[in-house]
């Protein structure tokens, strides 16, 4: 009596080989873990799992809370900000897979921002705590160009190209916020009409809503370099939005690629 006829019902037994290749094989659960590759650092973990992006965009929106919420006194938590903010430049750099000495350069400029916020508040020095976020500036701009070089150069518009660009955007208003940062420890006088020591959320108010063109018009900048500042973010912000992201999402197919396969794999099967 042959395998697998008893009962009426096909049966497959131990001793029965298949031919690798048959149709009637059960398709391959897909593995859902998969081990990186040998050697691989913490950061190059910590980027492979979150290649989407969505990483980088959490630690902006965590940079964004904590600077956001720093007190108006006290440098504590300024130095918090500006490790949070170089943490958030390193991880965009390792999501764009950029070369590993570019990466440990990015590394090594963080943690000079980090250690001149550390000695401005064991010298009460406003110079170096300006010159530690004018390095994140720099560090959160070659992210930004980094990201959206990648962006530009994308074969495809997908959900990665998209959430790429949403992270530049965000990124922009962070990165000119810490620039007016900057400009609040550098300049001796105040950085906007009528706002006499403007804390950190302000900066970052009034950044956001620049790059965005919303204007409230309750913060407006005093001198020549807060002005220049302003408007190059703003046109910077039209720029991007009008352009990229539009000419982006006009592009984007959400389910093209599955719909895609599915019609090769029935053209196979016919």
């Amino acid at each position: 009596m042959p395998v697998g006829a008893r009962g009426g019902r096909g049966r497959t037994g131990a001793n029965v080989r298949r031919v690798p290749g048959d149709r009637s094989d059960p398709p391959a659960r897909p593995r859902r873990f998969v081990r990186g590759p040998v050697g691989e650092t913490p950061l190059e973990l910590v980027a492979r799992i979150a290649d989407a992006y969505g990483l980088v965009l959490v630690l902006i929106l965590t940079t964004f809370v904590v600077t956001l919420t720093l007190p108006p006194t006290g440098w504590g938590g300024r130095v918090a900000a500006v490790a949070v903010a170089g943490l958030t430049a390193i991880i965009a750099l390792t999501s764009s897979n950029v070369r590993l000495a570019r990466v440990r350069v990015a590394v090594g400029a963080a943690l000079a921002a980090v250690a001149a916020a550390a000695l401005a508040k064991a010298v009460s020095s406003d110079a170096l705590l300006g010159a530690a976020f004018i390095v994140d500036s720099l560090l959160l701009t070659v992210a930004a160009v980094t990201i959206l070089r990648r962006v530009v150069l994308a074969a495809e518009v997908d959900f990665q190209t998209i959430l790429g660009a949403i992270s530049v955007f965000t990124l922009l208003g962070l990165l000119f916020g810490y620039l007016f940062l900057a400009l609040g420890r550098l300049k001796s006088g105040d950085v906007f009409v009528g706002v006499s020591h403007a804390a950190a959320r302000d900066y970052l108010f009034f950044s956001y809503t620049t790059l965005t063109t919303t204007g409230f018009g309750n913060l407006v900048p005093a001198g020549d370099i807060g002005q220049i500042l302003a408007v190059f973010e703003m046109l910077t912000g039209q720029f991007f939005l009008v352009t990229l992201v539009a000419g982006l999402v006009s592009l984007w197919r959400p389910g093209a690629k599955v719909r895609g396969g599915a019609g090769a794999s029935d053209e196979r099967q016919a």
